[in-house]
C-alpha cells in the first residue's frame, strides 16, 4: 500500500476538523459549529473541488457528519481519537491489503490461496503490518499537526510513484 494524495489530503482536512473539536457542548460530543467546506480549504490549501470529494467519501463511510444549508458544514462523527487512520484511509482508498486474496473485507478467491506461500505468510504479513499501524493511531494524533499549523501539501513532494 502506498499512500495517495487522497490520503494526504483527508488527514489535512480530518486534523483540522479535529482541532476545531472542543468536547462535550451542552451533553453533546460535537464541536460548537459546523466548519464549511470553504474554511476547511482556506486553512489546509486544498482545492475546494478535491476537498468536498473527499468530504463526500468520508460523510458517506460515517468518518465526518454533514449538514446541508445556511449554517452546515461538517464535522466529526466521534472524538478524534476514536477514528482510527485505518478507517479514514478505507474510507477514501477502499482496502488496505496489496491483494485482493487477502483483503479482510474485500476479498476475492483465488485458486493458488491454499497452496501460494508468499501470499499465506509475506503478503499477509505486509497486510496485518499496515492495519495494525493504521489502526493504531488517530485522528488525533493529526490534530497535533493541525494545531502546530504543519501542512502535509509537503508529502505530495514525497508520495512514491509506480515504477518509481
Amino acid at each position: 500500500m502506498r499512500l495517495s494524495t487522497t490520503d494526504i489530503y483527508a488527514f489535512q482536512a480530518l486534523g483540522y476538523l479535529g482541532a476545531q473539536f472542543h468536547g462535550e457542548v451542552q451533553g453533546l460530543n460535537e464541536p460548537e459549529r459546523w466548519i464549511s467546506s470553504d474554511e476547511i480549504s482556506e486553512h489546509t490549501h486544498i482545492a475546494r473541488p478535491y476537498l468536498v470529494r473527499i468530504l463526500a467519501a468520508l460523510t458517506a463511510k460515517g468518518v465526518i457528519k454533514s449538514k446541508k444549508g445556511i449554517g452546515g458544514g461538517y464535522m466529526l462523527a466521534r472524538k478524534p481519537r476514536l477514528l482510527s487512520l485505518c478507517e479514514v484511509v478505507r474510507a477514501v482508498d477502499g482496502p488496505v491489503a496489496p491483494l485482493s486474496c487477502i483483503s479482510l473485507n474485500w476479498g476475492e478467491h483465488c485458486v493458488e490461496e491454499d497452496r501460494c506461500h508468499a501470499r499465506n505468510t509475506v503478503y499477509k504479513r505486509m497486510r496485518d503490518a499496515m492495519l495494525s499501524v493504521l489502526q493504531e493511531f488517530s485522528v488525533e494524533d493529526l490534530v497535533i499537526d493541525a494545531r502546530q499549523g504543519v501542512s502535509y501539501g509537503n508529502c505530495l513532494e514525497h508520495l512514491l510513484r509506480p515504477n518509481v
